[in-house]
This record gives structure tokens, C-alpha cells and sequence, in this order.
């Protein structure tokens, strides 16, 4: 484990002993909006010593509607990412949705999303796991965390053993989600570093509006007990003007915003370990 991230983050200089971040926006909008995120996040994560990966989704195939924004186009987007990732040195990641999209991504992108609904999708973890790359699996909304251990088998078993964990809440209800910080240290337990999604994890889907809701004035609270937990990293989704994001603007964070919200991690950080 301490192997794959040191691999990860071989360019970057940072604090060994901080959690790491994985930031971006939602989805590729443009490329001005990826270097603007990036050269403002990579910035303040060198200046507090945190290890960074940039994230934005190349496509979004899970819409709550069908006239939701889901893309630039796969192969234009992903280029836009490895053009981000060249240009500020630092790892990328993107969600995959099928097994034959993998190998696609893989080309552009250092670690491999499944998305938290997929997460049981045998033929996508083993065909993840076969590209080489790193495998990030988003904890399903109906899925425990001692549950997680079959999907870190399967890509293990598939000849890959670079696996993290991302706890992104349980479902309550139709319309919320809630976090059970128990996850973090259950899922420890299988041998990968466990990311907090602390975004995603305040989502208000099945809105009947058909776009999804969210509380991003949560996102410090839900950070600082991940810290708390034990969260070896945190997904944070920023965007410099959420307002007129075209996915998921309703919880993620402001881009101006961030920095304070690390430094008072990093704070955090130094008290637990």
C-alpha cells in the first residue's frame, strides 16, 4: 500500500505522515475550468504538503435525467485530463462505467474510478484490474464496509493489487444519504487505503426535479470525522463557481473555500496520528 501511493505520488514533495486529496471538478466542462482547478488546488496542496490527485469525470453516464449534461465527447475529454495531469505533474483520475471502456481510459488516466453503483459489477473490477492501473472502488450506497472485502478480491485476483477504497455513505430513505464512520476502519482491514467521498456523501438524490440535491455546507464537518476515523485520503469535488456547474453543483465545495477547509485538515491531521 505505502508502495503504490509513494509510486503515485513520486513527483510531487509532500508530508508523508498527511492524508492525501483527490479534487477537481465534477465533470471535463472545458479546459480553461481543469486548469484553473488544478493550478489553484495543486498549489495550496504544495504549500500544505498534501499529495494530490486531480479528478474530474471524462463522461457521466449516471443522470438522473436524460437531458443532464454528460459530456464533451470520451476520447476529447480524457485528453483534456492527461493534458492537466502533464502540465501541473500530478497523477489523474476519472470514473469508468464498462468493461470495455477501460482499456480506453487507461491511455489517459493513472487510477480508475468504478462508481459507487457499480461496485459489484464483476466483468468492470476484473477488466479495471487487467489494465494495471490503479482501482479505486466507490463503496455502493447499499454496501457495507466489511462487505467491500469481495470487491478488492476481485481485482486482487485478477493479477492487480493497487486497490483503494472509497467510502461515499449509505442510502436513508429515497433522498438523503448518511456516513457510517465505521466504514473507514472496516475497510482498512482489507490491506488498501480508504478514501472519504466528502461530497458525494452529502448528496440528496431522486429529486423531482431530476437534478440531485446536496449540502455543501456539511463538507467540513464530514471531512473533519473522516480525519478523525482514520481516512488515509479525501475526494473533495470543487469548482470555482458551483452555481453554474454542469453536474453536481448543488454539493460541491466553492474553489475559494478549500484552502481554508485544508488547512484546518491538516491541523487535524497532526492531532490524531
Amino acid at each position: 500500500m505505502e508502495k503504490m501511493l509513494k509510486d503515485l505520488f513520486a513527483n510531487q514533495q509532500y508530508d508523508e505522515n498527511n492524508f492525501f486529496l483527490i479534487a477537481g471538478p465534477c465533470v471535463v466542462e472545458s479546459e480553461e475550468l481543469l486548469m484553473e482547478v488544478a493550478d489553484k488546488v495543486s498549489g495550496i496542496c504544495k504549500n500544505l504538503g498534501i499529495p494530490y490527485v486531480f479528478k474530474s469525470s471524462y463522461r457521466k453516464a449516471n443522470r438522473t435525467s436524460a437531458s443532464s449534461f454528460t459530456g464533451l465527447g470520451d476520447e476529447t475529454a480524457l485528453q483534456l485530463l492527461k493534458k492537466t495531469g502533464d502540465t501541473y505533474k500530478l497523477p489523474v483520475t476519472s470514473d469508468v462505467h464498462a468493461h470495455d471502456e477501460t482499456a480506453m481510459a487507461a491511455k489517459y488516466i493513472d487510477i480508475l474510478q468504478i462508481p459507487a453503483f457499480l461496485c459489484r459489477q464483476t466483468d468492470l473490477l476484473v477488466a479495471a484490474a487487467e489494465t494495471g492501473k490503479i482501482v479505486n472502488v466507490k463503496k455502493g450506497q447499499f454496501v457495507s464496509g466489511p462487505s467491500m472485502k469481495f470487491a478488492a478480491e476481485k481485482i486482487r485476483n485478477a493479477g492487480n493489487n493497487k486497490v483503494i477504497l472509497t467510502e461515499r455513505g449509505n442510502s436513508f430513505g429515497y433522498q438523503d444519504l448518511v456516513v457510517d464512520y465505521r466504514n473507514i476502519p472496516w475497510m482498512k482491514e482489507h490491506g488498501a487505503p480508504v478514501v472519504m467521498d466528502c461530497t458525494h456523501s452529502l448528496q440528496q438524490p431522486n429529486q423531482t426535479s431530476g437534478v440531485t440535491g446536496g449540502n455543501p455546507q456539511l463538507i467540513g464537518t464530514i471531512s473533519k470525522a473522516a480525519i478523525a476515523s482514520g481516512a488515509d485520503g479525501l475526494f473533495i469535488e470543487t469548482h470555482p463557481n458551483p452555481a453554474v456547474a454542469k453536474s453536481d453543483g448543488a454539493n460541491m465545495l466553492k474553489l475559494d473555500l478549500l484552502e481554508g477547509l485544508l488547512q484546518q485538515l491538516v491541523k487535524l491531521r497532526k492531532a490524531v496520528i
